[in-house]
């Protein structure tokens, strides 16, 4: 990565007036930037020709207090990273990239002075919580019916009585990302060794029998290592070709300020994995060819038309309850074998849409919405 820096001022460069939207990230050991770059580069691109200035800020050299910042821009024509001194975001898009950084007591007291500050307009604010959006979709009369059976994981006996209600149940860590640490649980009092649990590991799941709940218990506890979790309720998902699938949707702000799904892909659950994340096994398909095997076209029209209702009334009620606000997020939606709708879990940092169509739609509202902040 090349060093360069411009210190002439940077009021006398760019005009006061000017959109100047900063991506968020966190550096690394080396002092150059963490996260995904060629999302960044992505960003970069559409921005400036929506008429933004755009560039990427370590956390660590946001100072609030300072006219200008030192962040990076990409060179095209050399196809590299440069440092230059860049005039103060009035929009702040928050990509610091894990949530153990995040956490940092640094991190949360800047991130909280962004809040605060008037010339600042941050949305994004933190990674969520698995139990918290839980809790808060529970709290709402439009949103929980959407919501599978969820408990935290307090100890065996939650987990006991989950089991005597339900056919078979995932644990979930309330932090997770991309389907790490998922398990799978099924309880079947007919057999020799009744308790079955499914571990996921890197793109395949290994699967341990057991003859009492309490050597369950003690796999279920070695695998957790202390690390707080859920316990949900499974749901019989639709099938293609016997795979389970889902659907990941993309909601984010138009430029109206109101939610809109901007897209909705698949994934196929892989033929030994017990999730659909890709990086797990799972594979992209198109929804409304999965959905129209597994029902039939018109129904298929259907179920997308009430995808669209559920994930709208979910952002909605996430972003009321989170009291902050949210600009987008992706959301894992189930759909049984009845056609019913459920909400697994919401992600406020999305991953990039692999779909052509849905990445390049994604990239413009992201402006569309930060143009109308400027504006309202």
């Amino acid at each position: 990565m090349t060093e360069t820096a411009l210190d002439i001022p940077a009021a006398t460069i760019f005009s006061q007036r000017e959109k100047v939207f900063a991506i968020l990230t966190s550096s690394d050991e080396s002092g150059q930037m963490r996260g995904n770059r060629k999302n960044f580069i992505d960003l970069i691109n559409v921005g400036s020709q929506m008429g933004f200035i755009v560039y990427v800020l370590p956390v660590e050299r946001l100072s609030l207090n300072r006219s200008n910042q030192r962040g990076f821009v990409y060179q095209r024509s050399s196809k590299s990273w440069v440092q230059r001194l860049m005039p103060f975001p009035n929009i702040v898009y928050n990509r610091i990239p894990n949530r153990e950084i995040e956490r940092t007591s640094r991190v949360k007291s800047k991130l909280a002075a962004c809040r605060k500050d008037p010339r600042i307009t941050i949305f994004n604010p933190y990674f969520f919580n698995k139990w918290e959006l839980f809790k808060w979709l529970k709290a709402s009369s439009t949103a929980k019916g959407y919501l599978p059976h969820t408990r935290r994981l307090s100890g065996p006996v939650t987990l006991e009585k989950m089991l005597m209600k339900h056919q078979f149940l995932y644990l979930k860590p309330e932090s997770g990302k991309a389907g790490k640490g998922i398990m799978m649980i099924s309880y079947k009092p007919e057999s020799t060794l009744p308790y079955r649990l499914n571990i996921q590991e890197k793109t395949s799941s290994t699967t341990y029998n057991c003859v009492n709940f309490n050597k369950l218990w003690a796999r279920i506890s070695l695998e957790m290592d202390k690390v707080p979790y859920i316990v949900q309720q499974g749901i019989n998902l639709a099938t293609y070709r016997n795979r389970k699938f889902d659907l990941r949707a993309l909601i984010q702000k138009n430029m109206l300020g109101q939610w809109e799904m901007t897209g909705l892909g698949a994934r196929v659950a892989g033929s030994t994995s017990i999730t659909t994340h890709v990086p797990r096994g799972g594979r992209i398909d198109e929804p409304t060819k999965l959905l129209a095997y597994a029902f039939n076209a018109n129904e298929s029209h259907s179920i997308v038309e009430k995808v669209s209702k559920a994930v709208i009334t979910i952002a909605s009620q996430i972003e009321k309850h989170s009291k902050h606000r949210l600009g987008e997020m992706s959301m894992d939606i189930g759909v049984d074998t009845s056609g019913n709708v459920w909400f697994f879990e919401a992600n406020s940092k999305p991953m990039k849409f692999d779909e052509p169509h849905i990445r390049q739609k994604s990239l413009q509202r992201i402006f569309q919405y930060s143009q109308y902040l400027l504006e309202n």
